[in-house]
């Protein structure tokens, strides 16, 4: 399928997505917000593709913001369906994929940039990287899911200093807090990315969806995090994916997950 402002590349099993709005430093428009979810719902669905990698195109931005020309005259009841949809079509559903999504932060990632990266399961940063979530420099706060994942990666202190603060930070400093995984130079970026997602393409697919869901059951308001890994390591115990690779161990050879 061809989209307007994003493209598509198939690498063994890693489909990687390009925001490719350059132009416009890659923000996030309605547009584009719709057709990244196509596009990571079309991946999640081929059982060729176990990873998702998604970058920016150029070398100056993953995605420097939400674009603000878009929202600016927007009304309150406009600006909670605003993040409402956007949470529920792109930021929460990255998050709870069944498949892990890796982020390559090249140059800016600001605002609802900053808030795709952290839904993404892991995030590989270039030293160039420069985050941030500036909203309140416009009178608004973080509305897809700035507030709430920040805290639970860089610790509630430093995501209250970075959100009142609107400033940015470099990438050995969010590598330091842990908002990304790595920090490599803009010519390894997408190398260490690749890497990353050979390691995971190597394991089971079935108990990664299910560990996915169990590590995120933990910061679900109302769940059990400890009761739903319980579930979900006896769920494990009847997938084909299980005898596979408990076979494979008995026998001294590599897994061939079937991915069921």
């Amino acid at each position: 399928m061809e989209y307007e402002n994003i493209l598509t590349e198939s690498m063994d099993n890693v489909q990687v997505i390009t925001i490719n709005r350059p132009n416009k430093l890659n923000a996030l428009n309605r547009e584009t917000i719709g057709e990244l979810h196509q596009a990571i719902e079309t991946a999640d669905k081929d059982s060729n593709v176990r990873c998702i990698i998604i970058r920016g195109a150029g070398t100056k931005a993953f995605v420097a913001g939400a674009d603000i020309a878009e929202f600016a005259n927007y009304s309150v009841q406009e600006g909670t369906e605003l993040s409402t949809k956007g949470h529920q079509v792109l930021f929460d559903y990255i998050e709870n994929l069944s498949k892990p999504v890796i982020a390559a932060v090249n140059g800016f990632a600001l605002g609802g940039g900053l808030e795709l990266a952290m839904s993404c399961h892991l995030r590989v940063a270039s030293d160039n990287a420069r985050m941030g979530l500036p909203e309140v420099s416009l009178g608004v706060i973080p509305g897809y899911g700035g507030t709430q994942r920040l805290p639970q990666l860089v610790g509630k202190g430093k995501a209250f200093e970075m959100i009142a603060s609107a400033a940015m930070i470099k990438a050995d400093e969010a590598e330091r807090y842990g908002l990304v995984n790595y920090v490599t130079t803009q010519e390894e970026l997408m190398d260490k990315c690749l890497e990353l997602a050979a390691k995971i393409t190597n394991n089971s697919p079935t108990a990664i969806t299910n560990a996915i869901a169990a590590i995120n059951a933990g910061f679900h308001t109302g769940v059990n995090g400890y009761e739903e890994e319980i579930r979900l390591f006896g769920v494990s115990f009847g997938t084909e994916d299980f005898k596979e690779g408990t076979t494979a161990f008995l026998e001294k050879r590599k897994a061939d997950f079937p991915g069921n």
